[in-house]
């Protein structure tokens, strides 16, 4: 029997040269759930899905992933464990000079011996799960953003992975293409048995699809629990986050020295 929790982590720690970002991160992924994970820019969200996909390694902690633990994997260890993975990048990340149907066929290419007939049906299955079958011989230049982020969505669900991971969803998006994002996200998980990571800085959408939440600060998780827990917490750092308030306890201004330091002034 699989455990429960598809991803486990603890103790993690990771910065760039003399700058901690993660400085102690537990979680959990439950085996079925959307979770979400938020914080503001630059709290080390993207970083921390880097490395559950094993592209960066720890300073200190471990990730596990169904079980094994990322960094200690070798290099064929790690592919394997990426193909069941699926990801969706922030910026889309398709191949440009690819049209739509090339990009989700791309990897059932290199990661099947499926003949090509049965790689155009499900090619076209997974278009038609995010509505876009219609779009399959288009060039990426030629779509709109939201459309872009359904294809990217395509891509990642091409092979059914265990694990999804969605790096910002929802930026740049209009309202009605956030809605319908989050929609599949929601949707595809449930259909596909999956698990799904959604991290975002967008609360309002994401608290629409996700299970749980973790809020990260200052390197830590700050505070997690249930969506529905967590939309009527009093909790100041919470309350802030979620409501979008400019005053609370996470700070506008980066570190930095005292100001007349800065100007060369003297008291």
């Amino acid at each position: 029997m699989p455990a429960d929790d598809i991803v486990e982590i603890h103790d993690l720690r990771f910065g760039y040269a003399d700058r901690p970002l993660l400085k102690g991160i537990n979680l959990t992924i439950p085996r079925g759930k959307v979770v979400g994970i938020m914080g503001a820019s630059g709290s080390g969200k993207s970083t921390l899905m880097r490395l559950i996909g094993g592209q960066l390694v720890p300073t200190g902690g471990f990730v596990k992933v169904d079980g094994r633990v990322v960094h200690e994997l070798g290099r064929e260890e790690l592919y394997q464990l990426r193909r069941k993975m699926g990801m969706q990048f922030q910026a889309g990340g398709l191949f440009t000079d690819l049209s739509v149907y090339e990009n989700i066929a791309f990897q059932m290419r290199e990661h099947t011996d499926l003949p090509e007939s049965m790689i155009r049906d499900l090619v076209l299955l997974k278009l038609a799960a995010v509505g876009l079958r219609g779009a399959s011989q288009l060039m990426p230049a030629e779509l709109s953003g939201g459309m872009a982020r359904r294809v990217g969505l395509a891509r990642a669900i091409a092979l059914d992975p265990m694990l999804i991971m969605y790096d910002e969803p929802f930026a740049g998006l209009d309202p009605i293409s956030c809605s319908v994002v989050g929609n599949l996200i929601r949707r595809l998980n449930d259909a596909l048995g999956a698990t799904s990571i959604v991290v975002s800085y967008d609360a309002a959408e994401s608290m629409r699809v996700i299970d749980y939440l973790y809020l990260i600060s200052d390197g830590v998780i700050a505070a997690s629990g249930p969506a529905a827990e967590m939309k009527i917490s009093q909790d100041p750092f919470v309350r802030q986050f979620l409501d979008g308030a400019h005053d609370g306890p996470v700070p506008f201004h980066y570190p930095h020295d005292a100001y007349q330091a800065d100007l060369g002034l003297t008291a």
